[in-house]
């Protein structure tokens, strides 16, 4: 395949994962943000989530689910996500709030937090309109109880849906540098390498090491 073609592909991806929100607008609404998480199977860390609204003229190629991509293109993404995005905020819950109301539920509290954040950085940048804010959101294969904004929610949307892509990605970025930073902090898990997910590495740190204080042990009843 040429470069050429590559590119010309890029382009056709991008038009048809940009078609769930395009229909959003057409039907009146004006802002609709995209919303996803990274970090539900990991046995350590926070899972952190992200919401983003993009322009109707994104044009950058290349989005896509985070977990298709390198991580550097993904950092080159997320630099252009931010950089073109009307709005973006992300959310987490650390592992004392995943151990106390579960993966799923803490998963929920924390996009609800990305969403928020959101919807408070766009009424920033658009002035303080009074109507400024998130009409929609769409998300990646889970419902918002609560949500005081029409939702719908998108199985495998990271692949479906452009501005869930870029929620993604941002997302993903963000938890891998947390990680990173945390992996300094407790050199025994390879956490720069693994990301906090049950490697053979991560296993053996903590059969050598014990536990540390970022540790989900809801995820380690079970290990011996």
């Amino acid at each position: 395949m040429t470069k050429q073609e590559r590119i010309e592909k890029q382009k056709q991806r991008l038009a048809e994962m940009k078609e769930p929100e395009s229909s959003l607008h057409a039907e009146g609404y004006r802002f609709v943000a995209g919303v996803d998480e990274v970090g539900r199977g990991p046995l350590a860390g926070p899972v952190v989530t992200a919401a983003v609204v993009l322009p109707e003229d994104f044009d950058v190629l290349g989005v896509d689910d985070s977990k298709k991509l390198s991580e550097k293109r993904r950092e080159e993404l997320y630099d252009q996500i931010l950089d073109r995005c009307l709005a973006y905020g992300i959310g987490m819950a650390d592992h004392k709030v995943i151990d106390e109301i579960n993966i799923l539920q803490a998963t929920k509290k924390a996009m609800k937090e990305a969403v928020t954040a959101c919807d408070l950085q766009l009424r920033v940048k658009e002035g303080g309109a009074a109507d400024a804010r998130i009409d929609f959101v769409l998300i990646d294969a889970v419902t918002l109880e609560g949500l005081d904004k029409p939702q719908h929610a998108v199985v495998k949307g990271d692949a479906k849906v452009l501005a869930i892509a870029a929620a993604s990605i941002v997302a993903k970025v963000t938890r891998d540098r947390m990680m990173v930073e945390y992996a300094k902090e407790y050199p025994w898990y390879a956490f720069e390498k693994n990301k906090g997910y049950g490697t053979a590495a991560h296993y053996e740190g903590i059969r050598a090491h014990g536990t540390c204080p970022i540790h989900r042990m809801s995820f380690l009843k079970n290990m011996k």
